[in-house]
């Protein structure tokens, strides 16, 4: 990776925590938003020049707080802002800057930055909206996909979202246990997506991005200790490391997608999935069925299986049929007709999944999967338009290098590595 795509990496890496952290400090969100992003554009020249910091986020904050702080002297004295050499400290060799900045805490600031975002007062699409924006830092592209809204719709949804917060003036401690079990809900969604923005990318040269998963993984755990009582916290725990486990056999060395079928299991990772099916295990215990634990169960049955040819379809199919009738969505039952095609064969499968074409006419895996399903049933004209849809929606380069050998496999030719 080379020096720009590391600092970008990074960047989005330690943008929660670091902006979890301005926030803590200036009580303001558009503050904190300025100041990371000031830090942000000297990371960029500061960091090309001397190389890495020892603790980005450490280093974001630090220089983060000192712009904001100049930023709100100069609207209250407008004065001209300082010489950007004079603006903030950015020497990293002095361990005295690190310690102020009270590493062990920032790091936990991020779930409160979470019970801030999601405040009940909020309708529920702003609360995600506005939590995902600060916590993964998604463009705003990529947060309409993500919804299937329009770009101003979604700008406009986190305007007043973070207009609505301020005017509720929250305050950046936790809530007391009520109003922290109101907003729940919604900041477990909040880490689910951020989890799979993780898994797979919405946007970007990178198809996987494991510290977003595992950040989610880590603070989706310490919800637990708090809730270890709530059988869905539970369930999305054991969902995000039974998922995650897979991380090493997703891609191949060339970089592109290995379907779950195809991936070489010995490549995952056997630690995660025995903690997994532990933390599925408690949550199923307390029985109190939710749509984390199905969706867990779903990939406890594929960890389970030795081999792609002994997964229990039959049983995940069942599950999906659960799913369905306690989360009704045309994702879970384009997902389902995946065992039913296993089970039933590409004709069944397709009965399925033609009925969504109008509900998910903008989602990549649908075009995807239709595409295959016509393929198998030997329709190669509408599969070609299947995936020639599926291409266009294409968010990653390895999603184009997988549906562009589809395209090639229906052609009868090797695929192509561009």
């Amino acid at each position: 990776m080379n020096d720009s795509a590391w600092i970008t990496e990074s960047l989005k890496d330690s943008r929660a925590r670091a902006l979890a952290a301005l926030l803590r400090y200036f009580r303001d969100l558009d503050t904190a938003e300025d100041a990371l992003q000031e830090a942000c554009v000297q990371a960029i020249r500061v960091w090309s020049a001397d190389g890495p910091p020892r603790d980005p986020v450490a280093w974001l904050v630090l220089v983060g707080r000192n712009a904001g702080i100049d930023e709100l002297r100069r609207r209250a004295r407008n004065e001209p802002l300082p010489a950007e050499d004079m603006m903030s400290d950015t020497d990293d060799a002095d361990p005295a800057l690190i310690d102020r900045l009270e590493r062990s805490r920032y790091r936990d600031d991020v779930l409160r930055l979470l019970f801030v975002c999601c405040h009940s007062a909020l309708p529920l699409p702003q609360q995600l909206a506005l939590a995902l924006r600060v916590v993964s830092g998604l463009s705003l592209a990529e947060l309409a996909s993500a919804f299937l809204v329009s770009e101003d719709a979604m700008e406009q949804r986190i305007t007043r979202a973070k207009r609505r917060i301020g005017e509720l003036r929250v305050p950046f401690e936790a809530p007391g246990r009520i109003e922290t079990g109101r907003r729940l809900s919604a900041v477990l969604s909040t880490l689910y997506l951020v989890f799979n923005e993780g898994y797979a990318a919405s946007g970007g040269e990178q198809h996987l991005r494991p510290a977003l998963c595992e950040e989610a993984i880590r603070l989706v755990r310490l919800l637990h200790q708090l809730f270890d009582d709530d059988a869905e916290v539970g369930g999305l725990v054991a969902l995000m490391l039974l998922q995650h486990a897979r991380a090493a056999a997703r891609l191949d060395a060339a970089g592109d997608i290995v379907l779950l079928e195809a991936q070489d299991r010995t490549r995952w990772d056997p630690a995660q999935i025995e903690l997994g099916l532990a933390y599925l295990h408690d949550a199923l215990a307390r029985q109190a069925p939710g749509p984390y634990q199905l969706q867990a169960a779903i990939a406890a049955t594929h960890a389970r299986a030795p081999c792609a040819e002994l997964t229990d379809w039959g049983e995940i199919d069942r599950l999906y049929a659960a799913l369905e009738a306690l989360q009704p969505s045309p994702v879970v039952t384009l997902n389902r007709a995946v065992a039913v095609s296993k089970l039933r064969g590409p004709a069944a499968a397709l009965r399925l999944v033609d009925p969504l074409t109008q509900s998910l006419a903008g989602y990549f895996h649908f075009h995807g999967l239709r595409g295959a399903l016509l393929h198998e049933l030997d329709r190669p004209e509408e599969a070609r338009a299947a995936l020639d849809c599926a291409l266009a929606m294409a968010r990653t380069p390895a999603e184009r290098r997988h549906i562009h050998a589809r395209l090639d496999a229906l052609r009868g030719r090797e695929p192509d590595r561009n």
